[in-house]
């Protein structure tokens, strides 16, 4: 007997589960439906992102660090699967090694970024980075699992949560990608996915009072508006640099100096 085959559904990702828009709404990328996110999936990404923060700032750099190697282990195991969602192999392991070359930052942040100030007087003086809280991003429309894997990893690597806006036209890269971290050792809600229109989620978080920072890289045209809401709350705004660096990373970090007494 012939048997109809099991369409795959695409849906969002946060706070590590797979759930469909509370909407029910879909829009039509790459020849399939894909969920269309509302203004309560950005508030109930941003929500899992915030409860995911504390745990992922505390751990320690290192095991950040191992925790995005795995990433990067089943984003190869799924390479195949990856390749068919994008440009091609090439990309994906652009992506893949993009991901190992954070993980190796993650430790050495503290190093590179913080250091002991001299002061004139008998204290300690230290600068440490910490992480920023949650961060919303906008992902490049093209690549698209390169573009978003070069937004996400500096984020996560240094301690923070993410609400990422996908690419509207290929969001299905976003979505493979999704089913490696959900089956990684990345904790549910540090990276929350969201497929759908970028020009009606954009300032839905650039406007959101719980969401620390956001990156506009993936803006467009939609950029000045996303900055003056997100000047309204004195939220950070950043956009991309160079394609890979360290200094990628601290943009998504505060720098906090700590004083202590010499000899206690």
């Amino acid at each position: 007997m012939s048997r109809i085959a099991v369409r795959k559904t695409y849906k969002l990702y946060i706070g590590g589960k797979f759930p469909r828009s509370e909407s029910g709404r879909t829009y039509e990328a790459e020849g399939q439906n894909v969920a269309r996110a509302s203004r309560k999936d950005a508030r109930d990404a941003v929500r899992a992102a915030r409860s995911a923060f504390p745990t992922w700032a505390d751990a320690t750099p290192y095991n950040r660090g191992q925790v995005l190697y795995r990433l990067a282990e089943m984003m190869e195991t799924r390479a195949t699967d990856l390749a068919r969602a994008c440009s091609g192999r090439r990309e994906v392991e652009r992506a893949v090694d993009r991901v190992v070359w954070y993980a190796g930052w993650a430790d050495k942040l503290p190093q590179v970024l913080g250091g002991s100030n001299p002061v004139a007087g008998p204290y300690f003086n230290f600068t440490v980075p910490e992480p920023t809280g949650v961060v919303a991003v906008l992902a490049p429309e093209a690549p698209a699992l390169d573009g978003l894997v070069s937004r996400i990893a500096p984020v996560i690597a240094g301690g923070n949560t993410a609400v990422v806006v996908t690419s509207e036209t290929s969001p299905l890269a976003a979505l493979e990608l999704a089913e490696a971290i959900a089956t990684s050792d990345l904790p549910g809600g540090v990276v929350n996915l969201l497929t759908g229109y970028r020009s009606e989620l954009g300032p839905i978080l650039a406007a959101h009072m719980d969401v620390n920072t956001i990156d506009v890289t993936g803006a467009g045209d939609e950029t000045a508006e996303l900055e003056i809401l997100a000047a309204d709350n004195v939220k950070r705004v950043v956009r991309a640099g160079s394609e890979q660096s360290p200094w990628e990373i601290s943009a998504f970090l505060e720098m906090k100096t700590v004083w202590h007494p010499v000899g206690t």
